[in-house]
């Protein structure tokens, strides 16, 4: 099944006249974790938020589960986590995690029995009566994941979520979101500057030009799951990180800058 269908899709902003993308045709099938990565400013973030109907396409579609993205969002078919975690610091955690279920009109009693599944899901249990200000960064990014995962979306926007963490945290955080992806059988987007953890993490990576952002290309990425920290230290993931930075290298990357330290 077909979860996100785009053709055709060009995006340019009025003000300035900057086209951020180009005739992006891309397709992304049920249970794939694809990891977009290209230059800063070619449009990643961009594309992501039109495939969340944050905002419309100049030209061209965009499909999700069937359904135009304007449909689809209001039909609850996507959850969305972004670098910063956008937390309520005046909520607690399980009211930050209840939030979109409390949208939804789900009666208490459900929406409590929801929370904790999904505390559990991440690894919060007991966190619940906590406030945001009282939790690490990863801990917070963990909420914000529960959060967006807690009416069971079809598919997962992931926006940079880990870039602001430690390496070690990002690291431990990578392994935490392949297990969650895992259980929960969802369809994830995600956006990163790091080949390495794009690499680790996918089942596919796609590769985009500088703006107008383009698909330059998409490595297919086959290393066993459940992946581990040993992962990273098998010859196949280096392999697959050259591709990778070679891709990029083709589009005219700055791979030291731009898309992040090789592979890390």
């Amino acid at each position: 099944m077909t979860v996100v269908e785009i053709k055709g899709l060009t995006k340019t902003f009025p003000k300035g006249n900057v086209t951020a993308l180009n005739g992006i045709d891309l397709q992304i099938e049920a249970g794939e974790f694809v990891s977009l990565i290209g230059p800063s400013g070619c449009g990643k973030s961009t594309l992501l938020r039109l495939i969340g109907d944050l905002t419309a396409p100049s030209e061209g579609t965009v499909e999700v589960n069937g359904k135009p993205a304007p449909r689809a969002r209001a039909d609850h078919d996507y959850g969305m986590v972004f670098q910063d975690s956008v937390l309520f610091d005046w909520r607690t955690v399980a009211k930050n995690v209840a939030l979109p279920l409390e949208m939804l009109g789900w009666e208490r009693a459900k929406r409590k029995q929801r929370v904790d599944e999904m505390l559990g899901l991440v690894e919060l249990q007991g966190f619940g009566d906590h406030h945001p200000w009282q939790l690490s960064g990863g801990m917070q990014m963990r909420v914000a994941i529960a959060r967006a995962l807690a009416f069971e979306p079809a598919l997962l926007l992931m926006d940079e979520p880990f870039g602001a963490l430690d390496e070690m945290t990002r690291e431990r955080l990578n392994i935490e979101l392949l297990e969650i992806w895992r259980r929960m059988q969802s369809t994830v987007v995600f956006v990163t500057h790091s080949i390495s953890e794009a690499v680790f993490l996918s089942t596919r990576v796609v590769v985009m030009s500088p703006r107008p952002g383009r698909i330059a290309g998409s490595v297919a990425v086959d290393l066993p799951q459940p992946r581990t920290n040993d992962t990273r230290e098998e010859t196949r993931f280096f392999e697959l990180v050259t591709e990778v930075r070679e891709l990029l290298r083709g589009v005219g990357a700055d791979e030291h800058g731009s898309v992040g330290a090789e592979a890390r």
